[in-house]
C-alpha cells in the first residue's frame, strides 16, 4: 500500500480489553444436534409458515416467508428434518428447529459467473436461494424490499469490539468466494466500500487485493469497527436514501451460490470468553445449536450471541442468531460486592475512573494488560436511576450526531425530533458503547430500536 493512501483515524470511543479471545486454531465440533431458523433475528418480519414438523427438507429449501412481502424467503441453512416449530406469546413463531440428517443435500441452482448476469438475473437468484435475506439496509436494519436500489454498500471487513474475532483468520479459506460474492453485488449497487485495519494493509491476498470494490482503512478504538462509524465517515445516510451492509463471511456465501450452485450457510464463529475453557474458533452451519459448540470452566455465565456490548443473550441450550461471527460466554454478575462502591475496586472497569482500576498502569505504561485482569459480568453495578447529562456519550459515538438529544427523542417518541437529530444513520449496536458506560442503567439500545420501529412503522 502506497503512503498516500488516506487513513481516517477515529478520536472518540473506548476500547475494552477482555481476556479469553479466541486463539487462531479451528476445531471441528461434535455433530451438529440441531439446527434452527428465528424469524425473531429480523427485524419487521411477519413470518408465515411453509413447513410443519416432520417435514423433510435440504439446504435451501424455504421455511417461511414475510407476509408483508412474499418475494422474501428464508432458506433451511442445513438438511434434515423440521424437528419443532416453537411459538411464543399470541402463536408468535419464535423458531424452526431442524434435526441435521448427515446427508449435506441442497436444493441446486444455476452455476453462473455473475459478471455475466443482468442486475435482473442476479436479484433474481438471490431471492429463489433465500441468499437475499443476508442483506441489512439503513436505515431501520431491516432486510431490504427486493424492488429497492441502494446508493451503495458497506462492509466492515475487520471487528473492534470486545474479544473480536479476526475476521482474516475467518477468511484465509474463502477469499475467492468472498471476491465471486462482490462481483455479484456488484450488479445490484453501483457503489461497493469495503473497510480494513492499517495493520492488515501489507497482506496482499486478503481483502485489500479484492476488485470492484472502494478500499477505506480505519483506525482508532471501538466503535472504529462498526459499519455505522465507517458509514458516516465515507457516505452519511440522509433522509430518503438507503444503504445496505453486508458481513464479510455473508459476502462469501453469495459467491459460493454462484459458484457452486448451492446455498450452504457455512461458517467459522469464535467461541471467546474468561470463562470458556478453551478459546479457538468452530466451523458451524448458521443457526447451530450452542451447547454442542461451548465448553465453560463456571457454571453461571451467560451466553451470548455476538459480542458484549450489542448481541443477543441466549441459554445454553439457546442457538447462534442469523450472522453471528462469535459466541461471548462471560459470568454472570449477580453475586454480592462486599462492601460495595467503599471498595477501591482495583478490578473493576471504570471508563469515568471512578474506581482505581481507571488509573492502573502496567510495566509497558499502559492499561491493556492491566485491564484484562478486570472483572467483566453482567452486573449493573447500580439499580436504573434518571437520566443524568454527564456528557460522556459524546466521548464514545464519532458521528455527527447528538447521542443524548436523540435518545431523550426515542424515548418520548418524537418522530420529528428523531429525523432532525439523525435516526436514519444510527442502529442500536452504534449506541452500545454508551449503555455500557451509562451511569443511569438506561437500556439504550432497547430506547434506539422502538424509535426505529416508530419512524418506521409512521
Amino acid at each position: 500500500m502506497s503512503e498516500s493512501t488516506k487513513v481516517t483515524r477515529i478520536k472518540k470511543g473506548f476500547d475494552i480489553h477482555v481476556a479469553g479471545s479466541a486463539q487462531p486454531v479451528t476445531e471441528q465440533p461434535t455433530a451438529i444436534k440441531m439446527v434452527a431458523v428465528k424469524p425473531t433475528d429480523y427485524v419487521g418480519l411477519t413470518p408465515r409458515l411453509l413447513v410443519k414438523e416432520g417435514d423433510n427438507v435440504k439446504a435451501g429449501s424455504p421455511l417461511f416467508y414475510d407476509k408483508n412481502n412474499e418475494a422474501l424467503k428464508f432458506p433451511s441453512p442445513i438438511s434434515g428434518t423440521v424437528h419443532a416449530i416453537v411459538r411464543g406469546e399470541k402463536r408468535a413463531l419464535l423458531r424452526v428447529e431442524i434435526e441435521p440428517d448427515g446427508l449435506n443435500e441442497s436444493l441446486p441452482f444455476a452455476v453462473k459467473d455473475p459478471q455475466a448476469l443482468s442486475a435482473e438475473e442476479v436479484r433474481a437468484i438471490l431471492l429463489q436461494s433465500g441468499a437475499w435475506t443476508l442483506l441489512r439496509q439503513r436505515p431501520f436494519g431491516i432486510v431490504p424490499p427486493p424492488e429497492t436500489t441502494p446508493k451503495a454498500l458497506f462492509i466492515s471487513a475487520f471487528d473492534s469490539a470486545p474479544l473480536a474475532a479476526d475476521y482474516d483468520y475467518m477468511m484465509k479459506d474463502s477469499m475467492a468466494d468472498f471476491q465471486t460474492g462482490i462481483y455479484a453485488l456488484g450488479r445490484l449497487v453501483s457503489q461497493i466500500h469495503i473497510s480494513l485495519s492499517p495493520s492488515r494493509q501489507s497482506d496482499p491476498t486478503l481483502f485489500n487485493s479484492i476488485k470492484g470494490a472502494h478500499l477505506h482503512y480505519f483506525e482508532g478504538p471501538h466503535p472504529t469497527g462498526l459499519v455505522g462509524t465507517q458509514i458516516a465517515h465515507i457516505d452519511p445516510i440522509n433522509k430518503g436514501e438507503r444503504v445496505w451492509t453486508l458481513g464479510v463471511q455473508e459476502v462469501a456465501i453469495i459467491g459460493r451460490l454462484f459458484g457452486s450452485g448451492v446455498y450452504r450457510p457455512d461458517r467459522t464463529v469464535a467461541i471467546a470468553g474468561p470463562v470458556v475453557e478453551k478459546p479457538h474458533y468452530v466451523k458451524v452451519v448458521e443457526g447451530a445449536y450452542i451447547r454442542d459448540l461451548v465448553k465453560t470452566t463456571e457454571d453461571n455465565v451467560r451466553y451470548i450471541s455476538g459480542n458484549i456490548l450489542s448481541g443477543t443473550t441466549i441459554t445454553e441450550d439457546g442457538f447462534l442468531c442469523t450472522g453471528a461471527n462469535i459466541v461471548s460466554v462471560i459470568p454472570e454478575g449477580n453475586q454480592y460486592d462486599f462492601m460495595g462502591w467503599l471498595m477501591p475496586g482495583l478490578k473493576k472497569y471504570s471508563f469515568s475512573r471512578t474506581f482505581l482500576s481507571g488509573f492502573m498502569k502496567c510495566s509497558c505504561g499502559k492499561n491493556k494488560r492491566y485491564l484484562e485482569r478486570c472483572t467483566i459480568n453482567t452486573g449493573m453495578h447500580g439499580s436504573v436511576r434518571p437520566l443524568v447529562v454527564t456528557g460522556d456519550f459524546e466521548k464514545v459515538v464519532p458521528m455527527d450526531i447528538y447521542p443524548l438529544q436523540l435518545l431523550k427523542a426515542c424515548i418520548i417518541g418524537d418522530i420529528d425530533l428523531m429525523e432532525q437529530l439523525g435516526i436514519y444513520e444510527v442502529e442500536p449496536e452504534d449506541f452500545a458503547l454508551c449503555e455500557f458506560i451509562d451511569t443511569s442503567k438506561t437500556e439504550i439500545q432497547t430506547a434506539i430500536r422502538q424509535g426505529l420501529e416508530l419512524v418506521r412503522t409512521n
